[in-house]
C-alpha cells in the first residue's frame, strides 16, 4: 500500500500555504468556531449522508453520522458531514430511478469541489447505493460504504412478514375479501416497525450486498439490522477506516477489476437478488471503464443458483440472514465461483475477509448442492435469480427472475393484452368485462427510461380483480419498465430497446400471440417481418411533455436498460481535472 504524506493530500491545496487563498479557507473554517489545529495537518474526510425525514429507510443515518465522526476523529482525521439527495423508495415521485444519476453527479461533484481526502458513503435504499458508488468511482478518492441496514422483522399469524413482498400479497387478499378493513389498517401500522431498508431481498439489500462482495465495506456489513447496536459500531469502524485508507491511497481504481464485479454478480445470484441490479451493475462498471453486459450476468446466473432463503424467492427475512452468518457465510459456500484474491477496503483480500465466517443456519443459507429451488427436468431454470431473454420483442435483451416466477409460466404462449400507459392499464385492469384469462399475456409499454420517463417500477402489473376472485395469482407480464425487488411473479422486464424510442414492443398489438421460453432464452411475438415493417411505417414516437429541466436532460442523455441507464456524458473513466484554486 502507498504511504501518503500530509503534503500530498488533496485538502492541503485548500488549507496549506501562506497565500491569500489558504488564509481565506482557514479563516472561513474558523468562522464556524473551529480551532485552526482541528483541521490542519490531518486528512479531511467527507461524510456523504443521504439522511432525510422523508426517507424512512435512512431515518437513523443522522445519528449514525455521529458515530462515523467519532471514528474519524479517533483515527486522526477531521470529519465534515455533507447532505446529498435522499432517494427514499415509495415516496419519491415519479420514481427514484430518474434521480439515481442526479445523486451520482452530486456525489462526484461534492467530492471533487471540496477539500476532501476521502469519504464515507452513507445510504442503502435502492438507487442510493448505486448512485453513491457511481459518483465515487468517477471521482476516485478513497471511499468506504456504510450500508443503512435492513429494518426489523415483524410477525403476522405466526409468519415473518416484511416490506414490499407482503404488501403485494396481502393487498390481493384484501381485494378479494380475505382480509377486512380493520385487519388491513392494522397491517399498515405494524409491517414496517423500525427505520431501515426493506427486510426482504429487495433492491436495497441486493445492492448493499453486491457492494460488500465487491469489497467496498466491511465483511458482514450489509445484513446488520439498522436498529442493532452493531450498526453503530460499524459506523464508527467505517469512519476510522476511511482515515487509514487515505494514508494508504486505497481508492476505487485500486480495488475495482472485472473480477471484483463478477464477485458482486455471484453474490447477487446466490442471494436471489433484485432484477434492478441488472441495470445498476453495468452502470457502475461503466464508471470504472469496465464493460459489463447482460450476457455476463446470465452466464453467472447459470452457475450460481439461489441459496438465500429470503423473500421473495424464499420465506425468511434479512434479520434471519444476519443471524445465519450474513453475506460472508454465503460467499464461503460459493468460494469456487469467486476471485478470492480481489482487494477490498479493509486492505485485505476477499478471501481473507470471509475466512472462517461460516453459516449457522443451513435453512437460511443453502448449499449449491441443495439450492433453495431445485432444478427439475421440466424446469431446469427455476432456481435461477436471473435469465436474460432476446427475440423479436427484445433484440437488445430483457430480464426475468425465474426464482420468483411460476414454473408453469416459464414456457408459455398467450394472446397479448397491450396497454400504452400505466394510466390506461390502471383504468382498465379491474373492468369486470376485461377480455383476459389466466393465459393472457399482460403487456405495458412506454414505461422505459425515456418513455415513462425514468423507468418506474410498473412491471409487476396487477392481476385483474376478476381473475383474483377466480384464484389466479400469477400471469405472464411484459414491460419496458422495472419491478420492485421485493415483488414476485412471472414478469419480463427492461425490454430493450424500449417502445418510446421505437423498440419492437411499440409494434405489438392486442391479440398478437407472444411466446416466452426461458430454456432457450427467447421472447417473441408471432408476427411476420412483413407485418412488422408495415406497422413500423405508421408508428410515431409518443409526444413528450418535458421541454425543460432535469427530466428533459434525463431523456436526452439516458442510455437504454441493457446499457445501465447512465448518462452518456457521465459514463467511462476518462480523467477529470482537479479544480483550479485561485
Amino acid at each position: 500500500m502507498a504511504n501518503k504524506t500530509i503534503e500530498e493530500l488533496r485538502s492541503q491545496r485548500w488549507f496549506a500555504g501562506d497565500g491569500t487563498r489558504g488564509f481565506a479557507h482557514r479563516q472561513r473554517m474558523q468562522q464556524q468556531g473551529l480551532v485552526r489545529e482541528e483541521f490542519m495537518g490531518r486528512p479531511v474526510i467527507g461524510i456523504i449522508n443521504t439522511w432525510s425525514e422523508l426517507s424512512p429507510c435512512h431515518a437513523h443515518l443522522r445519528e449514525r453520522a455521529a458515530a462515523v465522526k467519532r471514528g474519524i476523529l479517533q483515527a486522526g482525521g477531521y470529519p465534515f458531514e455533507l447532505p446529498a439527495m435522499s432517494l427514499g423508495e415509495v415516496l419519491v415521485k415519479p420514481t427514484t430511478m430518474i434521480y439515481r444519476n442526479f445523486l451520482a453527479m452530486e456525489t462526484e461533484e461534492l467530492l471533487r469541489s471540496l477539500p476532501l481526502d476521502g469519504a464515507v458513503l452513507m445510504g442503502g435504499c435502492d438507487k442510493t447505493t448505486p448512485g453513491l458508488m457511481m459518483g465515487a468511482i468517477s471521482m476516485d478518492i478513497p471511499v468506504i460504504f456504510l450500508p443503512a441496514g435492513p429494518m426489523l422483522n415483524d410477525r403476522y399469524k405466526g409468519q415473518s412478514i416484511g416490506a414490499g413482498t407482503h404488501t403485494k400479497k396481502y393487498w390481493e387478499e384484501y381485494v378479494v375479501g380475505n382480509i377486512d378493513q380493520t385487519e388491513w389498517t392494522t397491517l399498515e401500522a405494524k409491517m414496517t416497525r423500525a427505520p431501515g431498508t426493506c427486510n426482504t431481498m429487495g433492491t436495497a439489500s441486493t445492492m448493499t450486498s453486491i457492494v460488500e462482495a465487491m469489497g467496498f465495506t466491511f465483511p458482514g456489513a450489509a445484513s446488520i439490522p439498522a436498529m442493532d447496536a452493531g450498526h453503530t459500531r460499524l459506523s464508527w469502524a467505517c469512519g476510522k477506516r476511511a482515515v487509514e485508507m487515505v494514508w494508504e491511497d486505497l481508492k476505487p481504481s485500486r480495488i475495482l477489476t472485472r473480477n471484483s464485479f463478477l464477485n458482486g454478480i455471484a453474490a447477487y445470484m446466490g442471494l436471489g437478488g433484485s432484477t434492478n441490479a441488472s441495470v445498476h451493475l453495468p452502470a457502475m462498471a461503466g464508471r470504472a471503464g469496465i464493460t459489463l453486459t447482460l450476457d455476463d450476468l446470465d452466464e453467472v446466473a447459470r452457475r450460481v443458483p439461489v441459496l438465500a432463503n429470503i423473500f421473495p424467492s424464499g420465506n425468511r427475512l434479512m434479520e434471519d440472514f444476519y443471524y445465519a452468518g450474513g453475506l460472508p457465510a454465503l460467499l464461503n459456500k460459493i468460494r469456487d465461483q469467486l476471485d478470492l484474491g480481489a482487494m477490498t477496503v479493509t486492505g485485505k483480500t476477499l478471501g481473507e475477509n470471509i475466512e472462517g465466517r461460516l453459516c449457522s443456519d443451513d435453512d437460511v443459507i443453502r448449499s449449491p448442492a441443495a439450492p433453495l429451488i431445485a432444478a427439475t427436468e421440466d424446469c431446469p431454470q427455476a432456481g435461477m435469480a436471473l435469465a436474460v431473454v432476446r427475440g423479436n420483442l427484445c433484440p437488445d435483451g430483457a430480464v426475468i427472475k425465474p426464482s420468483a416466477a411460476s414454473a408453469r409460466l416459464l414456457r408459455h404462449s398467450g394472446k397479448a393484452l397491450v396497454f400504452d400507459s400505466n394510466e390506461d392499464m390502471l383504468a382498465a385492469i379491474n373492468d369486470p368485462d376485461l377480455d383476459a384469462d389466466e393465459n393472457t399475456v399482460l403487456v405495458l409499454r412506454n414505461g422505459g427510461p425515456v418513455g415513462a420517463p425514468g423507468m418506474p417500477e410498473w412491471g409487476n402489473l396487477p392481476i385483474p380483480n376478476k381473475l383474483l376472485k377466480q384464484g389466479v395469482r400469477d400471469m405472464l407480464r411484459i414491460s419496458d419498465s422495472r419491478m420492485s425487488g421485493t415483488h414476485y411473479g412471472t414478469c419480463v422486464l427492461h425490454v430493450a430497446p424500449e417502445s418510446a424510442v421505437g423498440g419492437p414492443l411499440a409494434l405489438l398489438r392486442t391479440g398478437d400471440v407472444v411466446t416466452l421460453d426461458i430454456a432457450t432464452r427467447r421472447l417473441d411475438m408471432q408476427v411476420s417481418e412483413q407485418e412488422l415493417a408495415q406497422r413500423r411505417a405508421v408508428w410515431s414516437a409518443p409526444i413528450q411533455p418535458f421541454t425543460r429541466g432535469y427530466t428533459r436532460i434525463y431523456q436526452q442523455q439516458v442510455t437504454q436498460a441493457n446499457e445501465g441507464c447512465d448518462f452518456r456524458d457521465l459514463a467511462g473513466n476518462a480523467p477529470t481535472a482537479e479544480p483550479v484554486i485561485y
